[in-house]
């Protein structure tokens, strides 16, 4: 074999690497929709051994159905109405948390108030004190937070592993939001008075990222988020970059805008340039700090095309892993179900010196065996294959002459 060909054979082997991780990938986001065998199911529940005898208990046999029933939202048309009602309820959670702190949806607290009146006695006047949201958006949390503690509670019983399921980030984003409501609940309850209880409406924020709960909903934000996991040292590499630039742009306009006359000048510290490089670099551009000397504008100039170049650069290897992810998602869902698996990837293969034995893995005599004879069985289907007895055609050396010449 050729140098030529040995590199040919290299790089496809390389292809068909990158070709199986990625495939390994997109088998572990779970983005199948056809409903898995009764086999497959034992398997992942760990029941695999009560299956094949036959003795499956009530318990066995319930605990796959309510999984995907709560889980997996294309296993059954149950599972989309459960579906649809997660993602309503998650919905409304968030358009009440963002409305109820809109002025119009709020209502004044008022408190009464002992004043002295002018014949020297006292009467009760109303005055408002604060204001607080409406009664109606309290009863919209509780119903919500009411369904996620409930879904909570039996994804958690029905799930193949409940450490699995503990130490996802989907579901600890799931659990604190749902027990700031109840802390927050309790507080309001029990500690009204207190002048720091309102700091736990901070906390409730982390309600708004019950959006990621819809990962579970959509095979493209599952891609998404994977393709900004393969692309960490990219955006990690951007990041390094922009902080670079947002330091030595911050440090150049400060003395920039001190070495000409500028009564003006909005650069009072190298801090408050940090915060203008970062919005020109990144090409927002506020306005509300701006350089008035001639030497200020030149280093906004190449703050603002160092901002464009730094972020552009990284942006094609982005993409690149997106639309790999995607095809590959495409292509796989076309095929059938028993022709998704995938191989074990085989490690490279350095080339060969002449008269040095090859290493291979360790060795196992019966898997050895095994592969041998299946080995020779390919090499006896290639050397009877028809397209070698054309009659007519040129003589195999391992076949002989053909016959009927």
């Amino acid at each position: 074999m050729s140098r030529d060909d040995e590199e040919v054979n290299s790089e496809q082997s390389d292809k068909h690497r990158d070709t199986q991780e990625t495939l390994a990938v997109l088998d572990r986001l779970d983005l199948d929709t056809e409903k898995p065998s009764d086999e497959e199911v034992a398997r992942k529940f760990g029941f695999e051994e009560d299956y094949f005898k036959g003795t499956l208990s009530w318990w066995q046999h319930i605990k796959p159905k309510l999984w995907s029933l709560f889980d997996e939202p294309y296993s059954s048309t149950a599972a989309k109405v459960i579906g649809i009602l997660s993602v309503f309820f998650i919905c409304v959670s968030i358009i009440s948390f963002c409305l109820k702190t809109h002025p119009d949806m709020k209502v004044p607290v008022i408190k009464l108030k002992r004043v002295r009146t002018p014949s020297n006695g006292t009467d009760l006047v109303p005055e408002k004190v604060d204001t607080d949201a409406h009664v109606v958006f309290f009863y919209i949390e509780c119903i919500c937070n009411a369904w996620f503690t409930f879904e909570i509670i039996i994804r958690f019983i029905a799930s193949p592993s409940k450490f699995e399921f503990i130490r996802s980030s989907v579901n600890i984003i799931d659990y604190i939001a749902t027990a700031s409501f109840y802390i927050d609940l309790l507080l309001r309850k029990f500690a009204s008075h207190l002048e720091n209880a309102d700091i736990m409406e901070f906390f409730s924020i982390i309600r708004i990222m019950r959006l990621f709960k819809l990962t579970r909903h959509s095979s493209g934000l599952k891609i998404l988020i994977q393709t900004f996991r393969a692309s960490a040292k990219e955006l990690t590499l951007l990041v390094f970059f922009l902080v670079l630039g947002i330091v030595i742009f911050a440090s150049l306009v400060y003395y920039a805008e001190r070495i000409q006359t500028n009564p003006k000048n909005d650069f009072k510290s190298i801090p408050l340039g940090l915060w203008w490089a970062l919005v020109t670099m990144t090409t927002v551009g506020y306005g509300d700090m701006v350089p008035k000397t001639y030497i200020g504008m030149f280093v906004g100039a190449l703050c603002a095309l160092a901002g464009v170049l730094t972020i552009a650069l990284p942006v094609p290897v982005i993409v690149s892993n997106f639309a790999m992810y995607y095809s590959h998602t495409q292509a796989r869902a076309k095929l059938p179900k028993k022709r998704r698996r995938v191989l074990p990837v085989e490690p490279t293969r350095g080339p060969r010196i002449p008269g040095q034995t090859p290493q291979g893995p360790p060795s196992n005599p019966g898997g050895n065996a095994a592969v041998a004879a299946q080995n020779r069985r390919m090499n006896a289907i290639k050397t009877n294959h028809p397209k070698d007895n054309v009659i007519g055609g040129p003589p195999n050396p391992k076949l002989g002459k053909p016959k009927g010449i």
